[in-house]
């Protein structure tokens, strides 16, 4: 039997700031499987790292913060990284994207079969045309995705979104999102807050204010607050409320959780 009773599945990267000229551990599945450890919950990552300093680096980082790693194939060749850079707007934006070792993950029958008995699966990014989702949920899993990672909301119990800076959008894209079958739909819209609803009502909160330092990983660290919430068995209005507050504290700090920045090679 499993130690954990949540899993993540999915990217992993090395984020490279070139404003900076420093890295982190990062992608969706590894932010939200450490701020869900983070939150006592026990977690389990499923997916890929390369053969590398990179892998093992991504290894340490999250057995360090008590995410089960005992699941991640190492593979021959590269781990993935993303190169963050700023636009002339001073936004952040993606320069550069490889997926290494991540792209074409699948997880084995073996671990399919662990992950059709946990409590919870958040799947980060997966090229698998929604197979695995698709699995799942047939498995009666309770699952989430965000859709701005990969598309498909059918069959989840919980499908975040982003709608910019948009609160009107942010209303749509949820009715849209529970119109394509989704039991919760969750969409953040930056510094206008986010919204949830689920077919019964829609509830609406802020963003919660802070002094911005990064926004990498905020997304990331409001889901795993959001989807803590919810197994504790929270309201969707108590879950908005959670994950903003939690989702705040990232942007105070460089990276999707707090980590030791290494110079870049």
């Amino acid at each position: 039997m499993d130690s954990f009773e949540v899993a993540t599945v999915g990217d992993n990267c090395i984020d490279r700031y070139l404003p900076v000229g420093q890295s982190a551990v990062g992608g969706n599945a590894v932010n939200v499987a450490v701020h869900l450890s983070g939150l006592d919950r026990r977690v389990g990552y499923f997916g890929a790292v390369g053969d590398d300093e990179d892998g093992r680096r991504v290894l340490d980082c999250l057995a360090a913060r008590g995410v089960d790693t005992g699941p991640v194939l190492v593979r021959p060749g590269r781990t993935a990284v993303t190169d963050l850079d700023i636009d002339p707007t001073g936004d952040r934006v993606i320069a550069f994207e490889d997926f290494g070792a991540c792209a074409g993950y699948r997880p084995p029958e073996a671990d399919r079969a662990r992950l059709r008995c946990m409590r919870h699966v958040h799947l980060g990014w997966l090229d698998d045309g929604g197979a695995l989702r698709r699995e799942l949920a047939a498995a009666g899993v309770s699952i989430s995705q965000d859709l701005a990672v990969n598309p498909g909301a059918e069959g989840l119990a919980i499908a975040f979104g982003s709608a910019g800076e948009d609160r009107a959008r942010a209303r749509q894209l949820a009715r849209e999102f529970l119109g394509r079958g989704a039991r919760i739909a969750v969409v953040t819209c930056g510094a206008r807050g986010s919204v949830a609803a689920d077919g019964a009502a829609m509830v609406e909160a802020d963003a919660a204010p802070v002094e911005v330092v990064d926004t990498t990983g905020a997304g990331d660290t409001f889901i795993a607050a959001f989807i803590d919430a919810h197994l504790a068995g929270g309201s969707p209005g108590a879950c908005l409320e959670a994950a903003r507050q939690a989702a705040a504290l990232t942007c105070r700090h460089v990276g999707g959780f707090a980590q030791a920045l290494q110079p870049l090679r």
